[in-house]
């Protein structure tokens, strides 16, 4: 499916100031199911944009927020190097953990009232986003979340004071979730991944849980972590899911 790529728009958002949403969309006439998808410390980087372009190309609108839209100018991408990454992880614990949520509930409605959306929701992320996605996913507008190596839900440790209410929270959620975890990845180790599934269990949640031999970020498509084999795969089970809960009968 032929997609657009190029459209962004800035919404409010609660507090004051504005958020920059970057539109992923099939090219052609009709409405389609959304998916907010949450990138990284580094915002929309260009591997960023290629896997919301891949989403988008299978029949979905894509659309995804500057998460540190309230420090940084609109359209700033931090780099990969040791500057960047230091920028975003700083950042991770400067924003308080409730303009993050005011922030997904900002982007969801958004994307719900897009004109190009069919009003069904999903969440995605990778990294920062996927604990991102997993909080947006408690939204009862949301359908299914796909979480990729989500950090600091073990540790709750997101948000100004590092102390989110991340698994507590577990309950609310309703939405079918996937979680996908890199089995040699040392932000998420084995013990915090146990944490993670044994309140999945407790909660009696709908979820898909996988754990690959890969390490930390092997979705992004630039560096030496990078494993398209399993980006292919994994993307498929995330397809999978969004298929299954936004197209069909509510």
């Amino acid at each position: 499916m032929i997609i657009r790529s190029d459209e962004f728009e800035d919404i409010p958002v609660a507090g004051g100031g504005m958020m920059r949403m970057h539109i992923v969309r099939p090219a052609v006439p009709g409405r389609f199911p959304g998916v907010l998808l949450f990138s990284e410390i580094y915002q929309v980087t260009d591997p960023i944009r290629r896997l919301a372009t891949m989403v988008a190309g299978q029949g979905f609108v894509v659309a995804v927020p500057e998460v540190y839209h309230d420090f940084e100018p609109a359209g700033t991408v931090l780099r990969y190097d040791t500057a960047g990454t230091d920028r975003g992880n700083a950042l991770k614990i400067a924003k308080p953990l409730a303009a993050f949520d005011a922030d997904a509930r900002a982007g969801l409605s958004f994307l719900k009232a897009h004109a190009a959306c069919t009003g069904r929701l999903a969440t995605l992320g990778v990294c920062l986003g996927g604990h991102l996605a997993y909080r947006a996913a408690l939204d009862p507008s949301v359908s299914a979340a796909a979480c990729f190596y989500p950090t600091d839900i073990h540790s709750a440790t997101l948000g100004a004071g590092q102390q989110d209410d991340s698994l507590s929270r577990m309950a609310e959620l309703k939405a079918e979730t996937l979680f996908v975890f890199g089995r040699q990845d040392p932000h998420v180790p084995f013990a915090g991944r146990q944490a993670i599934r044994a309140r999945l269990e407790e909660v009696a949640a709908h979820y898909e849980w996988h754990e690959v031999n890969a390490a930390h970020a092997f979705l992004r498509d630039e560096g030496p972590r990078y494993d398209p084999a399993l980006l292919l795969q994994s993307i498929g089970w995330a397809l999978a899911l969004f298929r299954r809960t936004l197209y069909a009968a509510p």
